[in-house]
């Protein structure tokens, strides 16, 4: 009998000096097709899988004969007769995915904002303003452009005519229910006849009664968003009919706190919403 060892052929595993833990083996990576045998079974094979079950990292290991046997990733296998102790495999290389925004941009690594310009998106509200800013705040922060809530619209025309737009104080402007016909539209209509407002100011909007309706009702897990009857707040009775605080403005404002919660990601906005965003993104920033 071969003196004891970790040499190929027959072993005294009795040995004290041959256990799993045996000596001090080399560490490897594991390879497919790396032959291996198992020390304390003599199983010799090729490396055909690596996979975690229950919980412990194991390797499979195919005989001449085409049959499998898995055995604990670690010590007690011999490669080419040499102890070694076999390690995760080195994941291949190659480029890394770019990690990607919440509007489904690629991110810039080591962001700092840009300098603020002076243009600038209007939105309606503060919670629009929310909104945007958790969709598209990456791209906002490399732009250098700034979300500000208007509170209303009702006096569009004086608040661009008092922002000044021009050539480089341009001016994007989000407005809720822009349908045609609507007071929004007859607004949007008197504001870009304001001096200084053609060519540099850009009035979009969505169909929706409110930006609420601009998260789909798949995102809170309901088929459609409820009817609200004519005449009452529709933040208060859609906050009360999806079960949400409703009492008092404060509890409305929970209400939406706990529905921009369930949004992660453009995926979860509707179509009508980013396709205007990213208009005035665009605008803002095509060079002049």
């Amino acid at each position: 009998m071969n003196a004891p060892g970790w040499g190929w052929g027959p072993q005294d595993l009795g040995d004290p000096q041959l256990s799993r833990s045996g000596p001090t083996s080399r560490e490897v990576p594991v390879a497919r097709d790396m032959v291996l045998e198992d020390v304390e079974t003599g199983w010799v094979g090729a490396v055909v899988s690596v996979e975690v079950i229950g919980g412990m990292r194991v390797v499979g290991l195919e005989d001449r004969h085409g049959r499998v046997k898995t055995f604990p990733l670690g010590p007690g296998f011999l490669l080419d007769g040499e102890p070694v102790r076999l390690t995760p495999p080195v994941a291949a290389a190659g480029p890394s995915k770019p990690r990607l925004t919440r509007s489904g941009s690629v991110a810039v690594e080591g962001l700092r904002a840009s300098v603020a310009k002076e243009s600038r998106i209007w939105v309606e509200g503060y919670h629009d303003a929310e909104l945007v800013a958790k969709v598209w705040g990456h791209d906002l922060a490399v732009e250098g452009i700034v979300v500000e809530p208007l509170h209303g619209i009702d006096d569009l025309p004086g608040a661009i005519a008092s922002f000044r737009p021009g050539p480089k104080r341009r001016l994007g402007v989000l407005v809720d229910h822009l349908v045609p016909g609507s007071k929004e539209s007859r607004i949007a209509e008197k504001a870009l006849q304001v001096p200084g407002a053609r060519d540099n100011v850009l009035v979009l909007g969505h169909p929706y009664i409110d930006i609420w309706q601009a998260v789909k009702p798949a995102t809170l897990g309901i088929p459609a968003w409820p009817v609200i009857p004519r005449g009452e707040d529709w933040k208060t009775g859609m906050a009360r009919e999806l079960g949400l605080p409703h009492r008092t403005p404060q509890d409305v404002g929970r209400a939406w706190q706990a529905i921009l919660t369930r949004v992660n990601s453009y995926a979860d906005l509707e179509p009508a919403l980013l396709g205007r965003v990213e208009e005035l993104i665009d605008f803002l920033t095509a060079p002049q």
